[in-house]
Formats: structure tokens, sequence, C-alpha cells
């Protein structure tokens, strides 16, 4: 994997504890991938981190990713005792009410690391121990502004900052684009049965449906022209989907980014997706958007975009806004605000 460009802040190494409910390479999610990365760039500036699991899994002994070490469930069941010696807490999603509270009674600076604008995410860091909330995209932090004018009595985060799901380009980049049409993640929510719809429609053209890492996944059967993967580890994305990939489809009901489409577009693949808030935000103007309930839509999309000249356009856009997401700022800034916390 490509490194993360780094300060060399020169400071002595945190020891940085995070709790997650799973991790890769057995969970890919883009909420987990989105952490990692995050992760990376702090054991790049030279800092140790740990990532203990709350939920069992198949792994019974730790393991090592990208420097990060990780403690399955299975493996040890002391994680209140790591919480004592941390210099620096971080956890998301399910975990964040319960690490928050051990992050007070300990009196460690704690992180909470938002995926979504619902509320219960807003409501469990807003406990009164968070030290630094990090959001994935502006809309978000809009979303988390208006929960706040709205909740007065909520305590604030102490601070926050943005930082988009990090996607080198390089990480993802294959020689050349492939010739199928290819969704991630075959559920319902996301997109899963407009797939299976419009490889009906389009009986001449080849679809790769990759499972997802959870959710109910669509069934394929019965339809020649899909070819179904199963769940792939992100760092095996690059050879396994996108070199095999020409457009990426990303018919959501909700996406409050869309980290596989910034992936896709380091291919110069284009992205065809459901206009949700966070997708147009993070695919901008190399996006091509069609409402998920318009399946007539859809097909006339891709047939055209399936012409050279339509293709080698939107391929270009792709490209373009790839480069403009590059996360190595974001990350300098990141790890910038974490070692801030301990003073």
């Amino acid at each position: 994997m490509t490194k993360t460009p780094t300060g060399g802040s020169g400071r002595a190494a945190l020891r940085v504890v995070a709790r997650l409910h799973a991790a890769p390479p057995r969970h890919n999610a883009g909420a987990e991938w989105m952490v990692w990365s995050m992760f990376r760039a702090l054991v790049e500036r030279g800092h140790d981190v740990s990532v203990w699991l709350s939920r069992y899994s198949g792994d019974r002994e730790p393991y090592e990713l990208d420097g990060v070490r990780v403690v399955p469930l299975a493996a040890r069941l002391d994680f209140a005792s790591q919480v004592k010696s941390a210099d620096v807490l971080v956890s998301h999603l399910e975990n964040v009410p319960s690490v928050g509270a051990l992050a007070r009674g300990y009196g460690k600076p704690f992180v909470a690391v938002c995926h979504n604008t619902f509320t219960k995410t807003f409501r469990d860091m807003a406990s009164g121990s968070t030290a630094l909330a990090v959001y994935n995209s502006l809309w978000m932090q809009r979303e988390a502004e208006l929960y706040f004018q709205d909740y007065p009595k909520m305590v604030r985060p102490a601070e926050t900052m943005m930082v988009r799901p990090p996607v080198f380009a390089e990480d993802y980049k294959a020689r050349r684009p492939g010739d199928h049409i290819t969704l991630i993640n075959c559920n319902p929510d996301k997109g899963g049965e407009v797939l299976r719809d419009l490889a009906k429609r389009m009986p001449d053209t080849r679809f790769l449906a990759v499972r997802g890492s959870y959710g109910e996944q669509v069934d394929y059967s019965g339809l020649s022209n899909v070819e179904v993967l199963d769940h792939v580890s992100g760092h095996d994305m690059r050879e396994r989907v996108y070199a095999r990939t020409k457009v990426l489809l990303m018919p959501s009901s909700y996406e409050s980014w869309g980290r596989v489409g910034v992936e896709a577009m380091a291919s110069g693949i284009p992205v065809v997706a459901h206009p949700t808030p966070g997708l147009c935000e993070s695919l901008g103007e190399a996006g091509i958007f069609v409402d998920r309930n318009d399946l007539d839509g859809y097909e006339a999309t891709l047939r055209k975009l399936l012409t050279r000249t339509e293709y080698g356009l939107a391929s270009k856009r792709a490209k373009t806004r790839s480069a403009e997401l590059n996360p190595s700022a974001e990350l300098a800034a990141w790890c910038d605000a974490v070692e801030a916390l301990v003073c």
C-alpha cells in the first residue's frame, strides 16, 4: 500500500487504543477502511495503534495489518485494562457510548469518528466525553451543527474536524478498466435489486456483483450475465474488482460519502449513482446521477456511457476528481489533532 506522507512531529510516540466491532481484512465496509487509513497515518507518524474488537469473528489470535495490531474478542477480554494505559481512545458506530463512558471514567481523551448523519450518531458522541469528533463530509458537519442547534442542552464535542474517507489513488488504480458493470455490496439499500433488473434488461452486458460484508445480499441465480464475487478485502479490490470494472453502479438509498466511488475513479471508472447528498459531494462534477427508482434512466445512461466518445469524457472527469481528493493534507491534520489531545 502507498505510504502516507507524514509531518515528522518528532514528539514521543502515543499509545492509541481503538474499540471497533469489526476490522479488515475479514470485514471490509467503508467505515472500517476509513478508520484504517487514519490509523495507518498515525502508525507512519511513529505512534502505536491497537484495535480491540467487540464482536466475535473467525479470528482467534491477534494479528497485524498495515502496522496496526488487531486483538479479536476471542483472544483477550481485558480491553478495560488497556484503556488505563492508553494516551488516546478512538471508536465509531455502536461502540461510541461504551468507549466514551470508559474515557470519562479514566480521564482519557476520546475521539468519535462519525460515518453517518443519523440522530443516534450525534446523540452518542454528545456525551460530554468527546474531545474530538471527526466528520466524513461537509454535509455531515452541517447536519451536526443543525442537531446541536435543535438540542442545545446536548454537550458539543470539544473539537471537531472533517476527514473525508482517505483514498490514495495508487492503492486502487488499475492499469486499465475492465468490461463489467459493477455493484459493490448487493444489499437492496445499496442497489442490489437495481443491478438485477438491469441485468435482465441488458442480457448482452456483463455485470459483476461483489457481495458486501453486512446486510441481506440479493440473489442473482438464473442470470448468466451476472458474475458474483464473495466479499473482497480492501487490499485486493484493485486487481479483483476495479481491473474488471468499466462502470461502477451506486444506486444507494443512503450514502454519507461513498468511498468505493472514489476508489473506482482512481482508475478513471465512471460512477452512475443515486444523488444522495454524500455522493453528490464525493463524486462532484464527475458523478453521473440517476434516481434509483428510474430504471429506464439507468439503462439509457449505461447504453450511452458505453459508447467510446461518451466513456472517454466521463473517464477523464473521474480521473480529475480522483486527483482532487488526494487525502495527504487531511491525514496530516488528523495526526496533528490527535497529538494535540495529549499535552
